[in-house]
């Protein structure tokens, strides 16, 4: 019996000497692992800030570099003649007391990124411009061009008139503002001919065949009613529209 109970003992004390071992790896694999943890997040923090940390103290901008080409540039062809190049090419310095109408020669300078040559085909930067004393709308009509108007008469007494901007052509040279305003006759056309409105009042004047094509329906629909006003208005009619007189319902002229 006492033999019995003294082995039993060192089985007890066997069993705990295991438990206390096996106790002491467990903790001891899980500091091992807190402390690879620690070292790896130790790692990643030195090789990120490692990596970043140029970045944030040195940043690396990259400069850019752009070339805007003047708008002009495109109207100045290049290795011409620099008194023959468009007046947006050059900078010229102008005299308003010039004798108007009389020639006057003046001392200009290209403008930057544009190249020309003189007469001995030398390329140069100051030249002279001959051109003829006069301000820019002062020029005849056949130098500019103006805008048009779809929204005035052009068939009424008196004739009206509306306000035009109009620019010079390049190749025109002049004194004062290259876009100026100005005052014009109403003078636009809808496609209606003049011809075909004095066939139709003609011929079929009497049914208000002609008033129908001017767009004028009102008279149209009357002369249709009333036969032509007993063919006076017809008779009437083919006179105002022989002299242009009576035009489109638009204000338009015939062509």
């Amino acid at each position: 019996m006492v033999a019995l109970a003294v082995s039993g003992l060192s089985a007890l004390k066997r069993l705990c000497g295991v438990a206390l071992f096996v106790s002491q790896l467990y903790v001891l694999s899980g500091r091992a692992g807190s402390l690879m943890t620690t070292e790896h997040s130790k790692q990643h923090f030195m090789s990120t800030k490692g990596v970043t940390s140029p970045t944030t103290n040195t940043p690396y901008t990259r400069a850019t570099e752009t070339t805007e080409i003047p708008s002009y540039v495109s109207k100045c062809p290049s290795n011409g003649l620099c008194s023959k190049l468009p007046p947006d090419c050059m900078t010229c310095k102008t005299n308003v007391s010039c004798v108007y109408g009389k020639p006057a020669t003046f001392d200009c300078k290209i403008k930057p990124q544009i190249h020309c040559v003189d007469q001995r085909n030398n390329e140069v930067e100051n030249f002279t411009v001959n051109m003829t004393c006069q301000f820019c709308w002062q020029l005849e009509p056949t130098d500019y061009v103006c805008t048009s108007s779809t929204s005035c008469m052009t068939v009424s007494c008196p004739r009206q008139r509306y306000n035009a901007n109009c620019t010079v052509h390049d190749h025109i040279h002049c004194l004062g503002n290259r876009v100026f305003p100005k005052m014009l006759y109403c003078n636009w056309t809808g496609g209606y001919k003049w011809s075909t409105a004095l066939a139709l009042s003609i011929t079929l004047g009497g049914f208000g065949a002609d008033r129908f094509y001017l767009g004028q329906w009102r008279e149209g629909l009357g002369k249709l009613f009333s036969f032509g006003g007993l063919g006076i208005w017809t008779l009437i009619d083919v006179l105002l529209i022989g002299v242009g007189y009576v035009g489109p319902a638009d204000g338009s002229l015939y062509i």
